[in-house]
């Protein structure tokens, strides 16, 4: 995705629009590069590459981005953590090639190695498992068969047609998983173009069942040639010279829907809301400010947060709101898991670490204790956890995110989201679930 370039006065995005109109581009075609150069790795088709130990993982990985990313080495173990690559991979689009340490690695450090690889099913769209020719042994059957519990596209990519060819035999075995095989001399660059025309044609063919999804982040929501207002608050915690990601994807989305975004800091969006000619459509604020902007926001107007409308485009939006409605049952003591999903250096008055803290004591009068998992280090205990305060999620794919949501019912513990509990615990949450009346119906029933 190409992103703007945002300027520090933000109200020129309905210039933007206008421009890209009568410059004559299509809508329909800057859509269709929406996945190119810049698009953040968590928007890219997410590809592991799985397999055993020396069957050439690393080297596959370097020959698909035709460039030295993975060491390579004959000794077993190499890799000894995951290695990733977001490439341009044309026509397909934006990928993150994932190489992982082997499944059957027996190394001092295996343990660790292979929770991180099995931990790839979480996040991956796209399983690659590397093989040889005419071996099948116990670890290519696990990851198999965990592509296939995880229901997630499975190629396999038999290396090393250099040294011996794949049989008959061989190739009946790994029929009975996929139909998507590819053989390849990781070695061998005089192939390199067929290899890469083949790899390319069947992802492609996976690509297109994935985009079937075609979840929006709000485009599915506005009408024709829609108004709307962001406001984004600029403090301590705002990137200096830059905006944060669900603001220019909100940005890039609203465009792409051919309508008009006009941008505003929360201190002055009461006076530009005076100077338009008619009431937006929809009004996105951050969720610090969610009070301040329903409270300036004129009753027929329906409004929500960033972090609740990527709670509804990576996650479970109906499952986090009914979530939240377990925050009135805490008691003393309970332990509550906030899950962020980027790693940062903690501010002194951090969202997760202290505000939701703070509100949410403030909320239920209950003294609570608060755990932080950061990144992808989400816990395996959850059923120790009374409640899941998850971040909206930005920097996760959205299968990794369903996953945790997943992982949080099979334990029997609520999950909701950053955007939902502030607005909770402000008292505003029906206010902005005005845009998703079938939620808000979900919320009054429980």
């Amino acid at each position: 995705m190409r992103f703007l370039q945002i300027q520090k006065q933000l109200h020129f995005c309905t210039f933007f629009s206008n421009q890209i109109k009568s410059n004559g581009i299509r809508f329909k075609k800057i859509k269709k590069f929406k996945k190119m150069i810049g698009t953040p790795k968590s928007l890219r088709i997410q590809i592991a590459l799985l397999g055993r130990t020396n069957v050439g993982k690393s080297s596959l990985l370097n020959l698909i981005a035709n460039q030295d990313v993975s060491i390579v080495s004959a000794v077993p173990g190499t890799t000894t953590d995951i290695v990733e690559k977001p490439i341009e991979l044309l026509p397909v689009g934006p990928v993150n090639l994932i190489d992982t340490g082997g499944i059957d690695d027996q190394s001092i450090l295996a343990r660790k190695r292979i929770e991180r690889t099995q931990k790839i099913f979480d996040r991956a769209d796209i399983v690659v498992l590397v093989v040889e020719p005419n071996v099948w042994t116990e670890f290519e059957e696990q990851i198999a068969q965990t592509a296939k519990k995880y229901n997630l596209p499975l190629i396999i990519a038999i290396n090393k047609i250099d040294l011996a060819r794949p049989d008959d035999t061989f190739y009946s075995k790994i029929k009975e998983y996929t139909q998507n095989i590819i053989e390849v001399s990781s070695i061998d660059k005089s192939k390199y173009n067929e290899f890469l025309d083949n790899f390319k044609k069947i992802l492609l063919k996976i690509a297109e069942q994935l985009d079937q999804q075609n979840i929006q982040l709000m485009g599915d929501i506005l009408p024709p040639n829609a108004l709307v207002v962001l406001i984004v608050p600029i403090d301590s915690q705002a990137p200096k010279g830059r905006l944060i990601l669900p603001q220019v994807q909100a940005i890039r989305e609203i465009l792409d829907n051919n309508s008009a975004a006009f941008v505003v800091k929360d201190t002055e969006y009461c006076q530009f809301l005076g100077y338009l000619n008619r009431p937006p459509d929809l009004v996105i604020c951050d969720s610090q400010v969610v009070d301040k902007m329903v409270a300036e926001t004129p009753p027929n107007v329906k409004c929500t947060t960033f972090s609740i409308l990527f709670c509804r485009y990576k996650g479970d939006l109906m499952e986090e709101v009914k979530g939240s409605t377990y925050i009135d049952f805490l008691q003393d003591g309970d332990r509550i898991l906030i899950a962020e999903a980027c790693s940062h250096h903690p501010l002194q008055d951090d969202i997760g670490r202290i505000k939701i803290p703070r509100w949410l004591q403030s909320y239920t009068g209950k003294q609570l204790r608060f755990e932080v998992a950061v990144g992808r280090d989400f816990p395996s205990n959850l059923q120790e956890y009374k409640l899941i305060i998850h971040c909206g999620s930005c920097m996760l794919t959205r299968r990794e995110k369903l996953n945790r949501i997943a992982k949080a019912k099979e334990a029997g513990v609520p999950i909701t989201n950053y955007g939902i509990v502030i607005s909770r615990s402000k008292g505003v949450l029906e206010r902005v679930l005005s845009p998703f009346p079938e939620v808000s119906k979900i919320l009054k029933k429980h």
